[in-house]
C-alpha cells in the first residue's frame, strides 16, 4: 500500500518538474530570441546608416548590373580615409577587390596613394585635373576617386566601402584590440612601438596603421599594414567573444564606415561568394618613383596599365578593352 502510494507521488512530482524545466527553457528560448531580435534591429539600422549610395546605378565600364543570384563576378573599392577636422581628407588606402566565386578566387590590387593620374570629375570633365590619386577624394569625394580609379585601370567599379581611418581607432578598440608584429621599431604622433609582438589599442593600431616614413617600404609597406589591420579587426569582429560587445562594435562601425551596400547585399556576398576567398590573390602595380616640379609621384605607364586592366577584366568575366592613353605629361 505504501509503495504504491510512495510511487504515485513520484510520478506526479514528474510532471511538476518536467513543467518547471519546460518553462525555464521556453523563457530562455524566448529571451533569446528577443535578444536576437534586437541584435538584428540594431544590425539593421547600423548598416542603414551606414549606407551611402552613388548617384549613377551601375558603371559605364560594365553594361549589365550585377546579379548576386547568377554569382556574378564583382568588383569593390576598400578606401581608408584620412579625414580630420577641418580637412576635406585624402586616401590613405585603395584597394580594388575582385571576387570571382566560379573560379574560388580573388585578387585584390593595391593603388599607391601618390599614383600620378588623370582625376575624373563626373560632374564636369573640364574640371579633370592630373594629381596624385589620393587627391581625388579631396577634390570630389568618394565619387571622383572612384571614377579616377575606374578611368585609370579601365575597370568597373560596382561597390565600395569607405573607412574613416581617425575614428579606425574606436572600430579596434569595440573589438578589444588586435595582436600584431611590429617589424621596425617607431614613433608617431605620440605613440612609440618596440619591434616585436604588441597587443594594439585603437590609437596604437591607427598610428601602426599609418605609419610610412620609418618603413624601409615606404607607401607599400603602409598599405601592407593597414591590410593586416582591417583584416585583423574583421576577424575578431568575427569572433563569438565579441557577441556580448555588439553595441560598441556597430557604433564604432556607423560612425566610421560608408558604403553603398545594403544589408540584403551585404548577406548575399557572405552567402554566395564565400568561394571566392578560397585562393586570395595580391597584385601590386609596377610603376617608377618620379619627382615632377618639386613633387613626388609613383608614375605608371601605359603598357602596365593595360596588363593591369586585362587581367582585372578576365577576373570580372568581361572582355579585354585597350585602355584610354594617358595625357599627363
Amino acid at each position: 500500500m505504501n509503495s504504491r502510494l510512495s510511487n504515485k507521488r513520484k510520478k506526479q512530482r514528474r510532471p511538476r518538474w518536467l513543467r518547471i524545466i519546460l518553462l525555464t527553457m521556453t523563457l530562455f528560448i524566448i529571451g533569446g530570441g528577443f535578444y536576437l531580435y534586437n541584435v538584428y534591429s540594431n544590425v539593421v539600422n547600423a548598416v542603414d546608416n551606414m549606407n551611402n549610395p552613388l548617384e549613377r546605378k551601375v558603371s559605364e565600364k560594365r553594361p549589365e548590373e550585377v546579379l548576386f543570384k547568377d554569382k556574378d563576378p564583382l568588383s569593390i573599392l576598400l578606401v581608408g580615409v584620412d579625414e580630420r577636422e577641418g580637412d576635406n581628407g585624402r586616401t590613405d588606402s585603395m584597394l580594388v577587390m575582385t571576387l570571382n566565386p566560379d573560379l574560388k578566387s580573388s585578387k585584390i590590387v593595391s593603388i599607391p596613394r601618390d599614383t600620378r593620374a588623370e582625376l575624373i570629375d563626373p560632374d564636369d570633365p573640364e574640371e579633370n585635373t592630373v594629381s596624385k590619386m589620393n587627391h581625388a577624394y579631396a577634390f570630389g569625394g568618394i565619387e571622383m576617386t572612384i571614377n579616377s580609379i575606374e578611368h585609370f585601370l579601365n575597370v568597373p567599379i560596382d561597390y565600395y566601402v569607405e573607412i574613416n581611418m581617425e575614428g579606425f581607432k574606436d572600430i579596434v578598440d569595440a573589438v578589444g584590440g588586435i595582436n600584431v608584429y611590429n617589424e621596425y621599431e617607431f614613433e608617431l604622433d605620440g605613440v612609440f612601438l618596440t619591434e616585436g609582438q604588441h597587443h594594439l589599442d585603437g590609437e596604437e593600431a591607427l598610428q601602426y596603421a599609418r605609419m610610412r616614413k620609418q618603413d624601409p617600404l615606404g607607401d607599400f609597406g603602409r598599405q601592407e599594414r593597414q591590410k593586416e589591420v582591417i583584416s585583423k579587426v574583421i576577424d575578431k569582429g568575427l569572433s563569438l567573444k565579441t557577441l556580448t560587445s555588439y553595441d560598441d562594435i556597430l557604433s564604432a562601425l556607423e560612425k566610421n564606415v560608408k558604403t553603398n551596400l545594403t544589408l540584403d547585399e551585404i548577406l548575399a556576398i557572405q552567402k554566395q561568394y564565400k568561394d571566392a576567398a578560397e585562393t586570395i590573390e595580391k597584385v601590386e602595380i609596377p610603376g617608377e618613383n618620379e619627382t615632377i616640379n618639386d613633387v613626388y609621384y609613383y608614375s605608371v605607364d601605359d603598357e602596365t596599365r593595360q596588363a593591369l586592366s586585362d587581367e582585372i577584366r578576365t577576373h570580372l568575366g568581361l572582355p579585354t578593352d585597350t585602355v584610354e592613353a594617358s595625357n599627363i605629361y
